[in-house]
């Protein structure tokens, strides 16, 4: 079991949340947080993969430099603005 502190603010909030029905329980304020927590830690994590993965690629000469990259990016907002016009 755990026993937390969170401060007069927080514990303000969790009650709140409760009184007005939206959680049935501070328990359930506390694992919706703690899920929530879970579910950024693991995009975080598959962030750092990609960001690793790439900078393999990067260092292996897989990629395009980014002078190219912008070019081509640039010509293709250019003639897609231009069609607007």
């Amino acid at each position: 079991m755990i026993n937390a502190d969170l401060g007069e603010q927080l514990e303000d909030y969790v009650a709140k949340l409760v009184k007005s029905g939206r959680y049935g329980s501070e328990s359930e304020v506390l694992r919706e947080g703690v899920k929530l927590i879970q579910d950024r830690e693991m995009q975080l994590a598959a962030l750092d993969a990609v960001i690793d993965r790439g900078i393999v690629d990067s260092e292996a000469g897989r990629g395009k430099p980014a002078g190219d990259v912008f070019d081509r990016l640039e010509a293709k907002y250019r003639a897609m603005a231009s069609t607007r016009q």
